[in-house]
């Protein structure tokens, strides 16, 4: 699993590449920190390149989108491919979010 933080147009995006699965949660809860300090930009979930996200990787997710509301951002999410976005639709996930 690889994430990338960038700073885009005065958004917070992550980028996510490969198996968010159980064993990679931990790693990518740390990497995610950067989004906790959103206050005053919207933040982007890139998924285009996420092959797979298990219940572990949808916590984080949320968790992300509570601090982020909480904050006063956006939180978006981008790039869905058709696996994922089953898993998104099948656990209610579809309706939480905004999409780009």
């Amino acid at each position: 699993m690889k994430t990338i933080f960038k700073e885009e147009n005065n958004d917070y995006v992550m980028y996510f590449e490969g198996r968010l699965d159980t064993a990679e949660a931990a790693k990518v809860e740390k990497e995610l920190q950067p989004l906790a300090e959103c206050s005053g930009h919207d933040i982007v979930l890139d998924c285009s390149k996420l092959e797979y996200i298990s219940s572990s990787g949808l916590r984080l997710f949320l968790g992300v989108l509570k601090k982020g509301k909480a904050q006063g951002s956006h939180v978006y999410i981008k790039g869905l491919g058709d696996e994922i976005r089953s898993v998104f639709a099948m656990t209610g996930f579809i309706n939480l979010f905004e999409y780009r």
